[in-house]
């Protein structure tokens, strides 16, 4: 049959780093070659590009359209896409999946929408296909929150995690129009590689974990290293904890040495008391790209900061893993975390922390309770209803401590301190100079898009426009159209 998988728009990416990463959709490509193997036709589609859903629906003409959820602040738009689909396609069956649509799937439960995939979708979709195609009742397939008659129902979950060694290399071939889109950071195309999926620590924030029961499963090594091979000049490794199994680390780096595998640019996520211990890896790691940059929750610049949140590591770890890494001649990125209940003294406590340590390359963030969390579910009851866009963890869910008027001011001066502030250290002219004269337009864009988060004004314009218009019931009507479980 034909299947059409979308990649909808995340909606309000006025805040944030949004602009500076635009990737591939990697779970819908998953998803894309799983069904091939099983005879299907299979359309992606990114919706961050153009045409709009209903042109990819009436040129698929598909029998399912799947539509990826990854974040939270993507519900409301998830609905509207539904919209849009059910109206150009009325009989299409339209499931949900991705991370946040499977870590909590309540949002999601519309009379658009047929069903909800809540686990791998490389397993789900294809046992979905299958069921329609033979007429069978679909609460026969697994890892399902599905619509019925009766209301809404939930099947029975898969035997067992789907083994990644059973799912085929991405179809990346499905997004190839839009290659030149995706981009992170300085670098443009940019493909996307997975070689593990979950993350066993427990960071009070992250749902990860908490969908994955703290399991973290692995790619064979051929596989991973085909992967690498056949991907571009720029990867980004999509694993939540990247150098988690050192021994396989080391297989790894090695068997892409002799494959000759070398890049010009990788960025990897991991955790500073991993780097900490880890110095061989690192040193066997660093001669696979030109430059190698490494994204590090950081989260906080106090001991007291980090027990708070459950990180399991202390601000010792964080300032050895940084040396470390520099001295290995990696670039180093992270992100903090900012608080509601946070004074002035905390913003200064960070701002010298940033300034001793020379981390002007982190964003910053306000710890936002995310729905498949503990903390959610400990903290909905005090959270006034909202559009689901203002979870994108750089908008105030509640009353901050200071006051929303100077907590903006102070979250503000935070951005101030990092080299995103065109008006600081570097300047634009220092920007342009690191990318190719072809890339100057697409750096100036992001950058003057990213220019917004050091106005405490426009923050406030938002939190009072969002807060006072409550838009969750009304989603659907205002909007034409916007990897755990993949779909």
């Amino acid at each position: 049959m034909n299947i059409l998988l979308l990649r909808p728009h995340p909606g309000n990416e006025k805040f944030g780093l949004g602009p500076f990463f635009r990737v591939e959709p990697l779970g819908l490509e998953y998803i894309g070659s799983a069904l091939r193997q099983a005879g299907h036709d299979v359309t992606i589609a990114d919706l961050r590009f153009r045409p709009s859903a209903s042109t990819w629906v009436r040129r698929a003409r598909p029998r399912v359209v799947g539509i990826s959820c990854l974040h939270a602040l993507e519900y409301d738009r998830i609905i509207a896409t539904a919209q849009e689909i059910r109206h150009a396609a009325p009989d299409a069956f339209i499931i949900v999946g991705g991370h946040a649509a499977a870590a909590y799937s309540a949002p999601l439960e519309h009379e658009l929408i047929d069903a909800i995939c809540l686990d791998d979708g490389e397993e789900v979709m294809p046992a979905l296909a299958a069921a329609l195609d033979r007429g069978a009742p679909l609460t026969e397939v697994p890892a399902l929150r599905l619509k019925t008659g009766d209301g809404w129902t939930t099947t029975s979950p898969l035997a067992e995690r789907t083994s990644l060694d059973l799912i085929q290399l991405p179809a990346r071939d499905l997004v190839e129009r839009h290659r030149s889109g995706y981009h992170c950071l300085l670098f443009k195309p940019v493909w996307l590689v997975e070689t593990a999926r979950g993350c066993p620590h427990r960071c009070t924030f992250c749902s990860v974990w908490q969908f994955y029961g703290r399991t973290c499963r692995e790619r064979k090594l051929a596989a991973v290293v085909e992967d690498f091979a056949t991907a571009g000049d720029s990867v980004f490794v999509a694993d939540d904890l990247f150098w988690h199994n050192p021994e396989r680390s080391l297989e790894l780096a090695a068997a892409l040495k002799k494959r000759g595998v070398y890049k010009r640019w990788i960025l990897v996520q991991t955790r500073t008391d991993l780097i900490r211990r880890s110095a061989e890896i690192m040193a066997a790691w660093r001669p696979l790209a030109k430059d190698f940059d490494i994204f590090l929750g950081l989260e906080a610049a106090s001991d007291n900061g980090l027990e708070g949140i459950t990180k399991d590591a202390g601000v010792g770890d964080s300032i050895e893993a940084v040396r470390i890494a520099r001295d290995l001649h990696y670039g180093i990125n992270g992100n903090f975390l900012v608080s509601h209940d946070w004074g002035e003294e905390e913003f200064r406590e960070l701002w010298s922390f940033v300034e001793k340590h020379g981390l002007q390359r982190a964003g910053f963030t306000i710890l936002t309770p995310l729905p498949g969390t503990e903390y959610y579910q400990e903290m909905a009851a005090q959270i006034p209803d909202q559009p689901w866009g203002n979870y994108d963890m750089h908008h105030l869910l509640w009353e901050p401590r200071l006051g929303a008027q100077r907590f903006f001011d102070l979250y503000a001066e935070t951005w101030k301190r990092s080299i995103l502030n065109t008006s600081g250290e570097k300047r634009l002219i220092d920007w342009f100079r690191q990318v190719k004269p072809s890339q100057i337009p697409y750096i100036a864009k992001v950058l003057w898009q990213t220019q917004r988060m050091m106005k405490p004004e426009a923050y406030m314009k938002e939190h009072l426009a969002t807060r006072h218009h409550p838009q969750r019931a009304t989603a659907v009507a205002r909007q034409p159209s916007e990897i755990g479980a993949r779909i």
